[in-house]
């Protein structure tokens, strides 16, 4: 087979490998980037480390980058590289840009610019990834087959044990017995307006909630869609557009703010503190010209509930601490596509 058809063949193969870089062939208004989040043992130390390519329609502004998070401190650093410095393997997720790498494996970290600097390693054990299936590959279910997404998303890691240390800005921190989650989006923009939020910290250890509610661009039209998880003992209970999910209830205020996912088996209650984050570039069209803000410093009240009517029991019901919240956008606009 020529080294053509292999390329085709890949691609058709792409919706069922969610983490592998969806870039090749594209050459303008393309963004992808992976969400590597780290909390050490203590919590002391959280971090939130994301690597991507932004294809922008001019060519001088391309770049890979490497973007940090310090949910301590509040505080970020954007880290620019030439694209000559991207490299991705075609057949699994394998990315590197500059001396730093990226694997489900684990990350290598080495960037530096303007007398800001990250340096270490960290190792991943335990990955908990959304399942992928042959109609429903990952956590885009079947609108991974649908064209002319302007985003698409992907869970890589809900919940997994973490090793190795960092040094940011020269501070040192220790992970060993931390705990890390992986996502990632690629597309040419993200939603025109979003919730999202993220945590893996419950009193309970296999327990880890990822949820997004967003106004989606497609064909010249937007959809307002959602799409969250809770894995929960080895178990993931999704609740999503393409599941029959509804969201019965969805408030924003300046200090929080609340969603109930039903799908008619379960129920899904989710309330999140809203608290002072950092800024982030995020993509428009391929280039990193957006910016929203985002804290790893929530709290997200979580309740699950089972049956139908009345009759519901609570199957989980905890607080997750170290939640990422990112609100973002005309929430108007989000809630009225939603009701």
């Amino acid at each position: 087979m020529v080294e053509a058809e292999v390329d085709v063949l890949r691609k058709l193969l792409s919706p069922w490998r969610p983490a592998v870089y969806h870039g090749f062939g594209r050459t303008k208004a393309f963004f992808e980037g992976w969400y590597f989040k780290a909390v050490s043992a203590d919590g002391r130390s959280r971090y939130a480390v994301i690597p991507g390519v932004s294809l922008a329609e001019r060519p001088e502004e391309s770049h890979a980058f490497i973007q940090v998070l310090d949910g301590l401190s509040r505080s970020s650093d954007y880290f620019r590289f030439p694209l000559s410095e991207f490299e991705a393997d075609r057949r699994r997720f394998d990315v590197r840009i500059g001396r730093s790498r990226f694997r489900l494996e684990g990350i290598t970290l080495d960037a530096a610019s303007g007398g800001r600097f990250i340096r270490g390693g960290l190792a991943f054990d335990g990955i908990r990834p959304w399942p992928v299936r042959l109609f429903s590959p990952g956590a885009m279910g079947w609108y991974a087959f649908a064209p002319a997404m302007e985003c698409s998303h992907g869970v890589l890691g809900f919940n997994h044990r973490l090793e190795g240390r960092l040094t940011v800005n020269g501070r040192e921190a220790d992970f060993g017995g931390g705990k890390g989650y992986i996502e990632k989006d690629w597309g040419r923009s993200m939603p025109r307006a979003w919730v999202w939020a993220q945590s893996n910290h419950f009193d309970e250890e296999d327990a880890s909630l990822s949820l997004s509610l967003g106004t989606v661009p497609w064909r010249r039209r937007w959809f307002s869609g959602q799409l969250a998880g809770f894995w929960l003992r080895g178990r993931l209970f999704p609740f999503a557009t393409y599941t029959g999910s509804k969201v019965a209830r969805f408030e924003v205020s300046p200090d929080e703010i609340f969603v109930v996912f039903d799908d008619g088996r379960h129920a899904l209650d989710v309330r999140a503190r809203r608290a002072e984050g950092a800024p982030l570039a995020s993509p428009v069209q391929g280039a990193m010209e957006g910016r929203l803000t985002e804290t790893m410093d929530s709290e997200a009240e979580v309740v699950l509930r089972s049956g139908r009517g009345p009759a519901r029991r609570t199957v989980f019901q905890g607080r997750g601490r170290f939640a990422c919240l990112e609100v973002v956008g005309d929430m108007d606009e989000l809630k009225s596509g939603i009701k």
